[in-house]
């Protein structure tokens, strides 16, 4: 599905010079020696796809962009995670194989691809072909997945509070879980990505990555056709059909409904921490939706109307798409940065220590902990109800209750 864009038909084809000195090709079925669609005049016109030097380097520098941000933000959620205790939280875990998905697909597999459509060429070998597609899948799979766990647990720990929370090694199982069913869901890019050498009319070489399925070339085979419909609906329908459901009942729970008598101090603020990460997550969810449904929707398309392909602005409008889909994972360590105060002062203290600001640095307890006036002002705000403050009640009372004196007195009184 990545690589519907660029023509990549590869060795099952020939060509021929047009009346316009362009050039054509005629797809040809070697597996059943037949031209496609039994027509042996079937030709279809050839675009190089070629773009002017200024709208390269114009597409250059918004890829960089996001490659360099998705990269940095999702290491920085990383090590915010793993180098601080007070962060590790199941929550947090969920997020850091997210980041580890978001990483991955900006690293190992956007760079390469956004080089082959724009200059429809494959110059990083046979091998790298299979495992730059492998990775796009199997990152793209985790990532959502590991948002449908967050939905999951969230809803569990909000509806049934008094149900007991998951653990690290249960974490750690579920995340293993979805690393493995993501990589069953990309072991066919590994098995039928392959390359080739295209022999242009005009002398030129052109080498292309292309999945060549069993049952006939890309954009002609059923199984890729039904393949490609099993992911969209895995990876995107079904976990934004089920996110959404779980995310209604918890938002209505948080928001909509009452308790009853007089709640503490304590559990307003656990409310408010609760509606604060339900937040969070919600945006994550509806930003992962918006930027991956301009890409489902040109699968469709161009699956029911093949002719699209051949749109003489069809590159730079699947460019488009394709950076849209692919910036969600520089989106992810904006948002937590944006509306989470610990994540927030964790991006302060690494940029700090890199020096990016100047200083000092902060220090590890300030910048992921809970101040210690702030805990004493929450310590005290239950007695300041009635006007009166835990400092009355011990500081100035001489004899507490109990005390040798107090018993003394009382032995006398009798």
């Amino acid at each position: 599905m990545l690589d519907d864009l660029v023509p990549t038909i590869a060795a099952n084809r020939t060509t021929a010079t047009g009346p316009d000195h362009g050039f054509y090709v005629t797809f040809y079925d070697e597996v059943n020696n037949r031209y496609v669609n039994n027509s042996q005049n079937f030709t279809q016109a050839y675009q190089s796809f070629i773009l002017p030097w200024w709208r390269q380097v114009l597409w250059t520098v918004l890829f960089a962009g996001m490659v360099v941000v998705a990269t940095v933000g999702n290491l920085v959620v990383i090590w915010i995670v793993m180098a601080n205790k007070r962060m590790r939280s199941v929550t947090n875990y969920f997020l850091v194989n997210l980041s580890v998905a978001d990483a991955m697909v900006s690293t190992l597999n956007v760079t390469f691809n956004f080089t082959y459509m724009l200059n429809s060429d494959w110059p990083f070998g046979h091998f790298y072909c299979k495992f730059c597609q492998f990775i796009a899948v199997l990152s793209i799979s985790a990532s959502v997945f590991t948002l449908l766990a967050i939905s999951v647990d969230r809803y569990v720990a909000i509806m049934s509070p008094l149900r007991p929370r998951l653990g690290k090694r249960a974490t750690l199982g579920i995340t293993a879980a979805i690393w493995v069913w993501s990589s069953i869901l990309s072991t066919p890019n590994l098995v039928y990505f392959t390359t080739d050498m295209d022999y242009l009319p005009d002398g030129t070489i052109r080498r292309v990555c292309f999945p060549e399925w069993p049952d006939g070339i890309t954009t002609m085979s059923q199984l890729e056709y039904w393949y490609n419909v099993a992911f969209m609906v895995l990876t995107y329908f079904l976990p934004i059909m089920s996110m959404t459901y779980t995310y209604s009942r918890v938002g209505v729970e948080l928001w909509g409904s009452q308790s009853i008598g007089e709640c503490t101090q304590r559990q307003l603020d656990n409310v408010k921490s609760k509606r604060r990460v339900v937040k969070m997550m919600i945006v994550v969810v509806v930003i992962f939706a918006v930027c991956w449904l301009p890409f489902h929707v040109y699968f469709l398309v161009t699956s029911y109307y093949p002719d699209v392909v051949n749109y003489t602005h069809i590159q730079e409008i699947y460019l488009g798409i394709y950076w849209l889909a692919m910036s969600n994972s520089m989106y992810n360590p904006i948002i937590y940065c944006w509306m989470n105060s610990k994540f927030r002062r964790g991006f302060k203290q690494f940029f700090w220590c890199c020096g990016a600001f100047g200083g000092g640095g902060l220090d590890r307890r300030r910048a992921f902990g809970t101040d210690r006036m702030d805990r004493s002002v929450r310590s005290l705000s239950p007695s300041r109800k009635n006007g009166t403050s835990l400092f009355k009640t011990t500081k100035f009372i001489k004899n507490p209750p109990g005390s040798p004196h107090l018993l003394h007195a009382n032995k006398i009184r009798k």
